[in-house]
């Protein structure tokens, strides 16, 4: 994509062009907005027919507006980019030149055509500290229910949406499916982009991503299960970095992602900080391309698995790495530098130790448990920041329940301070079928775990406190689900302890 950005300084640009037919829309996939910042914010769209045409193999001259207005009566920006065919034909347009804090309104126009209309918000101005509500998300396999949960994302209004990982699944697995991907495993970059094709189409994901912008990262299954590195389950080597270079543009293309995100070959940098003015900062991290392979994989395959300390001497090796040297220590130079009311650590999976019941305790070596001695140097230097550089919330998803937990760098030590809360969002509509029963006498630092529904996290920040509410589906089968708080906890800022809200 090419673009150019024009400010209203700059000559219009001319928007009639010739009418079509609604049902030859090439905005089929809609719009959305993501990574904001105090002047702007990534648009995005890609180029689709419905019902399906080919479009040209050739650039397309798309042209874009932001206005302050839902009528588009006071635009603040407008420019024309090209959708390119070796990037599906999609757009990520680096819009700056805005008010911080401010709402606006965004369009796209191509082939005749104009594209719903999206809402996005810049992020607050340094040092301000106004309120914001943050909707976390996760794991959202089409085949195992329906989007309600999104549906009422966007009706909730609000300021950003943090998607966690698993935003498309490879594959089909699962039971009681409510409808199919009609395709075969993704290997290859036109299944991958079919499949996002596929979720995008959903109009309640399309509502979502119009109401606000998101910030997205990957976990495993936008590539394939259980991947580490440059280790998959049943592939390894050129075959599988061939996969997962696919995987990779298919994500940044369909993701409102900046081209600094665009892969070279098979790796992308994701993470990245977020400003939310003085109240927040978000740092984004990626659990999946860096890390060192799962412990001790089976002979047969890689992967995770389940081991105790005693079955797996890896467990405790302190050079393994979940983010990887380079993410660590970038981390590490971010969280030594901020100076905001809370530090948001937005990552894929549980962060809090959780074994077995049994004696002595099992291990998923998959998340933080498979790579405890990096888990602890994080939760020291958490430990050890001075109160007024941010009370740490550690966001996570994967596991596809709730969960709530007190964070030490000593799971051992129940009696000193914890030094982070962490809220796990269970999935979108992934299926799980564990179920917890509180409460984890070896683990008493969880207070809550619910495996059992399908929704999201409502995280509301504010300069006093930060409170989590567990929103459930009713039924995530039914498209028309209705939603209620499950639970609900409060942190007071400057104090990383849960309390019931």
């Amino acid at each position: 994509m090419r673009r150019r950005s024009l400010l209203l300084a700059a000559p219009a640009l001319a928007l009639s062009l010739p009418a079509r037919a609604a049902a030859a829309t090439p905005f089929a996939l809609g719009v959305a907005s993501g990574d904001p910042g105090p002047s702007g914010f990534v648009l995005w769209t890609r180029l689709m027919p419905a019902p399906a045409a080919a479009l040209p193999d050739q650039p397309v001259p798309v042209e874009w507006m932001v206005a302050e207005d839902e009528g588009f009566r006071r635009p603040v920006a407008r420019g024309q980019a090209m959708a390119l065919p070796a990037e599906a034909h999609s757009l990520h347009v680096e819009v700056q030149g805005l008010r911080p804090g401010a709402w606006y309104h965004y369009r796209f126009t191509a082939l005749g055509e104009a594209s719903p209309a999206g809402r996005a918000r810049t992020a607050p101005a340094p040092g301000a500290a106004d309120p914001l509500t943050i909707a976390v998300a996760n794991c959202q396999q089409y085949e195992h229910g329906f989007y309600a949960a999104h549906r009422h994302i966007a009706a909730s209004n609000p300021d950003l949406v943090a998607f966690l990982g698993d935003y498309i699944y490879e594959a089909s697995w699962g039971r009681n499916l409510v409808r199919s991907h009609a395709s075969p495993t993704a290997r290859t970059l036109e299944d991958y982009r079919a499949r996002y094709a596929l979720y995008r189409s959903d109009p309640d994901l399309q509502a979502a991503h119009a109401a606000c912008p998101w910030v997205v990262t990957w976990d495993d299954h936008e590539v394939s299960n259980d991947y580490g590195g440059e280790i998959g389950e049943r592939e390894r080597g050129a075959p599988f970095l061939a996969r997962r270079a696919a995987a990779y543009q298919a994500f940044w293309e369909h993701m409102p992602l900046p081209r600094s995100a665009k892969p070279v070959g098979a790796g992308a940098r994701i993470h990245r900080r977020i400003g939310l003015g003085g109240l927040a900062q978000i740092h984004v991290l990626d659990d999946r391309q860096y890390r060192h392979p799962q412990a001790c994989q089976p002979p047969d395959r890689g992967g995770a698995t389940r081991v105790t300390f005693d079955q797996c001497a890896e467990l405790a090796d302190p050079a393994r790495s979940l983010l990887g040297a380079e993410q660590e220590a970038w981390l590490s130079d971010g969280l030594a530098r901020e100076s905001v009311r809370w530090t948001l650590i937005a990552q894929q999976t549980r962060m809090a130790r959780l074994g077995s019941r049994q004696t002595p305790p099992v291990y998923w070596t998959d998340g933080w448990d498979g790579y405890q001695p990096a888990r602890a140097r994080l939760l020291s230097q958490l430990a050890a920041r001075r109160r007024d550089q941010g009370t740490p919330l550690v966001l996570g998803g994967d596991i596809h329940a709730f969960l709530a937990a007190e964070l030490r760098p000593d799971f051992d030590r129940p009696e000193t301070p914890a030094c982070a809360v962490e809220f796990v969002a269970t999935s979108i509509s992934s299926q799980n079928n564990a179920r917890y029963a509180l409460p984890f006498a070896a683990d008493p630092h969880i207070a809550y775990a619910d495996a059992s529904r399908r929704g999201w996290l409502s995280l509301r920040l504010t300069a006093r406190d930060a409170v989590a509410t567990m929103m459930a589906l009713d039924n995530p089968l039914d498209a028309a689900s209705g939603a209620s708080a499950l639970a609900r906890f409060a942190v007071a800022q400057g104090l990383p302890r849960l309390e019931a809200a």
